[in-house]
């Protein structure tokens, strides 16, 4: 399981004019299985998303497809970790 942190390093404008791109991105592979949550980061510097791959290089080449990184709107860190514990209702994870 990974967590993708995004940080905005273009102004609110330019992260706006992509934003519908975006987020068929992120419905791209939310319908292929890989994400699982995600959303904006409050204040809205930048967003998170819960994600789910066989290894990290899946994931890096699913964040190469996302526009903000295309035009260079936002920096990455992928975070890869094993779940332990989880919530009933989110056990199937």
């Amino acid at each position: 399981m990974f967590v993708i942190l995004l940080r905005y390093i273009k102004p609110l404008s330019e992260v706006d004019r992509l934003i519908g791109e975006h987020k068929e991105f992120l419905e791209r592979y939310y319908a292929s299985g890989h994400f699982l949550l995600s959303g904006r980061k409050e204040p809205r510097t930048g967003g998170v998303i819960l994600s789910k791959a066989e290894t990290r290089a899946e994931i890096e080449s699913i964040v190469a497809n996302d526009p903000f990184h295309r035009e260079q709107i936002a920096e990455y860190e992928i975070i890869e970790f094993l779940p332990f514990m989880a919530a009933t209702r989110l056990a199937n994870l």
